[in-house]
């Protein structure tokens, strides 16, 4: 994971409050759990223990690919953001050439993509077929069904 990761301003900021906050917080309670499991005695049959081994793991890998991220970041920054491409931070608006339904999408850096909110990633088969394009353009997404094709209706900063 060692290629440039394109996030807006906010989503840079996200991620190292998650990491500050991991770090400065997360990590002070998990070892108290940790010390408080060792001190149930045997450390063979300690369930509370394995446990807080295993949020101890989970927690240090957490903070290790947010350090991976925060490190190949690239912010975009508002001079590429024209308005006349489809780029990350941008709305846009698209229609299914097929059924003429129309859906409206952030594009955001992977990081701090919710697509149950209508952020969709770059990285993502959507988010990557409209990087780049303009209103008018025609994209076509390979999904496990077949293709799905959207026109670019609207494109706002």
């Amino acid at each position: 994971m060692n290629e440039e990761i394109l996030l807006t301003q906010d989503g840079y900021d996200k991620l190292v409050e998650e990491h500050d906050y991991l770090v400065s917080v997360r990590r002070e309670e998990v070892s108290r759990h940790l010390k408080e499991a060792k001190s149930y005695g045997d450390l063979s049959e300690n369930a509370e223990y394995d446990a807080a081994k295993d949020e101890q793991a989970e927690l240090e890998d957490r903070i290790q690919k947010l350090e991976v991220m925060i490190r190949n970041a690239r912010v975009v920054t508002e001079d590429e953001l024209t308005g006349e491409h489809v780029n990350l931070g941008i709305t846009v608006g698209i229609r299914d050439k097929h059924t003429g339904e129309e859906f409206t999408y952030t594009i955001v850096g992977v990081a701090t993509a919710d697509p149950l909110n209508d952020l969709i990633s770059n990285e993502s088969p959507l988010g990557k077929a409209l990087m780049g394009k303009m209103v008018g353009d025609v994209v076509e997404v390979s999904v496990e069904d077949g293709v799905l094709v959207y026109e670019i209706i609207s494109i706002n900063k």
